[in-house]
């Protein structure tokens, strides 16, 4: 990802990634683009319940994606403000655009949902979190489809190709049996997402709230399929739905396979040390000078706010941290380091030797 330079004074960040070949409080802000029956279209909202967001704009009929039933799924499942725009009844791709460029200037906004199962909405929603977290709002989407097959869901997935989507499949169920589009299991997974304080604790297994089942049991088998090619598999076990696991839909680089980005807290963690590094170094070198005592605070202030992560087990280390002045530009002060995101546990395998 390259850094977007501006000539506003600040700290700037990019990251990159590579797979190891060898050798609570704290809920996230959700960002939610759907129609309403009421309230103002391109204004953003913040509600911080339920009632609220009724009392914002009106209920949907029962069963029909809108702004109530994304927020009530929201809430059900742990999030705690969400900041909601309403989209023009028409629903058109530019009603949603316009929409997602009202989100992008929420500051606090880390995880994006809208009620549309559209693949060219949902496109343009890709493209607005990328640009969001380009502009140090580092964020990511929620999305579902509707009436979409593995093989369906597994295409859909290839279409986005982000690290900073979530496809969530399949279906949902209401408590009467009937089939919700897949815009619910997404925001129940949002919000699930939206609770979780610690970055690296892995989504699987989480129990959504709000639902009545799902309309398809995946095998082991389409389990595998889902998860290779991009899409995050919900389950039913004892009637308690959950993730199997969060995958992004990011799956190819360049044309070729790349699993770098396939679990969700890779992402999540990047987001979360990058912005504790640069927040950090924006509060104590504002108004301060290129020199190399001042460089050599830098570097002691990265390594701090890296040792930080590390005892939070949200990394599990960092290399060399280096800080330079710029050869090109003398008042620009270039830090690099390089860290290794702690993974979660998704199997433990047993062997066991018998003797009989």
């Amino acid at each position: 990802m390259s850094t977007m330079i501006h000539e506003r004074p600040g700290v700037y960040s990019s990251y990159d990634a590579s797979s190891v070949i060898s050798g609570a409080a704290g809920s996230k802000v959700i960002g939610a683009a759907a129609k309403a029956v009421r309230g103002t279209v391109g204004e953003a909202v913040s509600v911080t319940g339920y009632a609220a967001g009724i009392a914002a704009f009106g209920e949907d009929a029962a069963g029909s994606p809108g702004m109530s039933e994304l927020l009530r799924l929201l809430f059900s499942n742990g999030a705690t403000e969400v900041t909601a725009v309403r989209t023009a009844d028409t629903g058109t791709l530019d009603d949603y655009k316009a929409a997602f460029g009202v989100l992008e200037l929420q500051e606090k906004v880390r995880i994006v949902v809208c009620d549309s199962p559209e693949l060219a909405v949902q496109q343009a929603l890709r493209d607005s979190v990328t640009a969001s977290s380009a502009a140090r709002k580092e964020r990511i989407a929620v999305v579902g489809s509707s009436g979409e097959n593995v093989s369906q869901l597994v295409t859909r997935a290839a279409a986005l190709n982000s690290e900073r989507v979530l496809l969530v499949g399949p279906d949902a169920l209401d408590s009467a049996g009937e089939t919700l589009p897949g815009v619910f299991s997404a925001a129940a997974a949002a919000g699930a997402a939206a609770a979780e304080s610690d970055p690296a604790i892995p989504l699987n297994g989480t129990a959504l709230s709000g639902l009545g089942g799902l309309a398809a049991a995946y095998s082991d088998s389409d389990i595998d399929t889902l998860v290779r090619g991009g899409v995050t598999p919900l389950e039913s076990v004892g009637g308690i739905l959950s993730p199997v696991r969060g995958i992004t839909t990011r799956t190819t680089t360049g044309g070729a396979a790349d699993a770098t980005w396939r679990e969700a807290n890779t992402i999540l963690i990047v987001d979360d040390v990058i912005p504790a590094i640069r927040a950090s170094l924006r509060s104590k070198f504002t108004r301060t000078k290129n020199t190399a005592q001042n460089r050599g605070a830098i570097r002691s202030q990265i390594i701090v706010e890296l040792e930080k992560k590390v005892s939070a087990q949200i990394i599990d280390g960092y290399g060399d941290v280096r800080v330079s002045a710029s050869a090109d530009n003398p008042t620009v002060c270039e830090a690099e380091f390089s860290f290794t995101v702690a993974h979660g546990l998704n199997q433990i395998r047993l062997t066991a030797h018998i003797t009989v």
